[in-house]
């Protein structure tokens, strides 16, 4: 293996891979590897991918194996896109040499079995273009692999314009924008309008809708934090049975960014209790949708 000197820092390196079958993986996956390997004073590179490929890995390094993280998916992919720029940002931080430089080979968790729906399919999507933004200060090298035996035909194509190396890469703001073109639908005949104060309003009715006081409480706080950032609030509604409650908000304004909530704190307030950081990390999905009279801001706890 030919080591050769950390290069001079650079900026987020984000490829991606498309495969269809368990010997096109590791064909992809070893160059990868040694590449990273390669890199002098870089960490060892890392594989977060399905149980059954990192097994592959492994049999393919066989004594090199030990120089190489294997992670399965599922301890990565837990939650939201929010969650997972989380999860991200949080490894990078502990895990990687300066200025965020390691490889990281990525197999998102695509599997039709984890049951993915359209909605989930959409902010993964936003999580892969929004990383380009998010973590572009940084000299990580990602590889994105695709398997077409889970993703699917439309996934792979919508990941494509995620990814800088594919011919077909869109600008990351353009293309959630082009996601939150799709009109939310309308609230149910049955939702209930929230008084002021908020806060003891969606605590009240969250529990009365299913949630267990923890849950109600910290979707309360979830709620409570976005009105604060996002404030003043015009009007409020509350719909839907555990664990999928939903608030909708009303604001007089328009938000105008699509990174609202997923910047990571800085260092000393990781653990912060405020704020639509907290909000996204908190709720499975946060809606935002800009209107000629302002926005609607619609969050689901779970």
């Amino acid at each position: 293996m030919t080591v050769r000197p950390a290069p001079h820092p650079a900026q987020f390196d984000h490829r991606m891979v498309v495969f269809g079958g368990d010997d096109e993986f590791v064909a992809v996956a070893l160059p990868f590897l040694a590449e990273g390997l390669g890199v002098l004073g870089e960490p060892p590179p890392v594989v977060v991918a399905a149980p059954d490929k990192l097994e592959l890995v492994r049999d393919a390094l066989g004594t090199d194996a030990k120089d190489v993280g294997l992670m399965p998916h599922t301890e990565w992919y837990t939650g939201s896109a929010a969650n997972a720029v989380a999860q991200g940002a949080g490894y990078l931080a502990a895990h990687a040499g300066p200025g965020g430089r390691i490889h990281l080979l990525m197999e998102p968790e695509w599997d039709g079995r984890a049951g993915r729906s359209a909605r989930e399919t959409t902010e993964w999507i936003r999580y892969e273009a929004l990383a380009n933004l998010l973590f572009a200060p940084l000299a990580t090298t990602v590889l994105c692999a695709y398997d077409t035996r889970t993703a699917g035909t439309a996934i792979v194509e919508a990941a494509r314009r995620a990814h800088p190396d594919t011919g077909v890469y869109e600008d990351p703001v353009r293309l959630t924008a082009e996601l939150d073109a799709v009109p939310l639908a309308p609230p149910p005949h049955d939702a209930e309008p929230l008084g002021e104060p908020y806060a003891d309003a969606v605590r009240s009715r969250a529990a009365a809708h299913g949630l267990s006081r923890v849950d109600a409480e910290l979707f309360t706080e979830a709620v409570t934090a976005a009105a604060a950032a996002y404030g003043p609030v015009t009007g409020a509604l509350l719909w839907g049975d555990a664990p999928a409650c939903v608030v909708e908000l009303r604001l007089p304004r328009r938000v105008d960014d699509p990174l609202a909530g997923f910047v990571p704190p800085p260092v000393p307030d990781l653990d912060p209790d405020q704020g639509l950081w907290f909000t996204r990390q908190v709720c499975a999905y946060v809606d935002v949708r800009d209107d000629a009279h302002g926005a609607t801001v619609r969050l689901q706890f779970g």
